[in-house]
């Protein structure tokens, strides 16, 4: 319960528990405390390779100056790791943290804590659906850089990356093939009622790993909707494509198949609604859903938006304190080639 874990976090910050390793309720509290060598020793190999001992509790230190406390403010479930997001008490300063059920740490993000409150607070005047109709996973989504990777991109800020997941996994048997992961070929629908304005369907779908940086998009679906709201579908299969430009289209309406087409190092959908019908010239626009919900990474969604939300609710507002820097620490082991857009 919440309430069991503040008292337990209360505890820890006034020095009255021992303290064997390090976990997702006393992580915040170590790191203010400067138990850089703590931390160290229970980061995954790869990690160690990146950065010293002596370094990490140089960077510790430093970000730590002027920071009283850290509370965590979002926890989700990707896979087989587990994101705890601390900022600290002026909301200036945020850490991301990646443990696995062992609780070691496979993924440590130091940074300023930037937000965009004014564009946060403006929701397109349509409202949408997700453009899938099984169970997906929001790998990327949400109102800040640690959760949604696009967030300081004004042009995909509100963006949604989708990934299928099945025990934790976005594939079987080897990662080498696209047919093995669980999202492709999987089918993709209209997010509204609309007109058709742009398509792309002739896009290699890449090798999983390899990226394809300079047709970006890959193969897509650009809809105009009403209130001259256009809604990105990215990076669908190759040929698979089944609506032709001006052709008007209806919520729900299938529109094409999920690939690996484009900047993306395995399959998923990119969703996202902007104010122009040119990604490089609009503004992306936070979506609101029929249902009321905002998803945000490690959701699981369908067609109705956010159905179940995976994030730990046990710990979602506990007390505990630590900061950050502008670095980033990326174990590859995570999830070696997921996307980046």
């Amino acid at each position: 319960e919440p309430r069991k874990v503040a008292r337990k976090e209360m505890n820890l910050l006034a020095g009255k528990s021992s303290v064997d390793g390090v976990t997702p309720t006393n992580f915040g509290f170590l790191f203010l405390n400067g138990d850089s060598d703590l931390i160290y020793k229970q980061c995954v190999k790869e990690f160690q390779r990146l950065i010293t001992a002596e370094q990490l509790e140089e960077l510790i230190t430093n970000f730590n100056k002027n920071v009283t406390s850290y509370s965590v403010k979002y926890t989700s479930q990707i896979g087989p790791h587990t994101h705890y997001i601390w900022v600290d008490a002026a909301e200036r300063k945020a850490i991301s943290v990646y443990f696995d059920e062992w609780n070691q740490i496979h993924r440590l993000l130091i940074k300023p804590y930037e937000k965009y409150p004014q564009t946060d607070a403006i929701y397109s005047k349509q409202t949408y659906t997700m453009p899938v109709k099984e169970d997906w996973t929001v790998f990327w989504g949400g109102a800040n850089e640690f959760l949604n990777y696009h967030y300081e991109y004004e042009n995909q800020r509100y963006a949604y990356d989708l990934i299928i997941t099945h025990n934790g996994e976005t594939f079987s048997n080897n990662r080498l093939k696209n047919e093995n992961f669980h999202a492709f070929s999987k089918k993709v629908y209209a997010p509204n009622d609309g007109k058709v304005i742009k398509t792309e369907n002739n896009i290699r779908d890449n090798i999983p790993g390899e990226m394809n940086k300079e047709d970006f998009l890959g193969n897509y679906v650009i809809i105009k909707h009403e209130v001259n709201e256009y809604s990105l579908i990215a990076h669908l299969k190759r040929y698979s494509i089944t609506v032709q430009e001006g052709a008007n289209v209806k919520t729900g309406e299938l529109i094409g198949l999920c690939g690996n087409s484009g900047n993306s190092s395995e399959p998923h959908i990119h969703f996202q609604v902007m104010d122009n019908a040119s990604i490089s010239k609009g503004q992306s626009i936070r979506m609101k859903f029929h249902n009321g919900k905002v998803p945000i990474q490690g959701d699981l969604v369908n067609f109705s938006a956010a159905i179940k939300e995976q994030k730990l609710d046990s710990l979602d507002k506990a007390e505990m304190a630590f900061t950050l820097s502008d670095i980033l620490l990326f174990i590859p082991r995570l999830i070696v080639t997921y996307f980046k857009s």
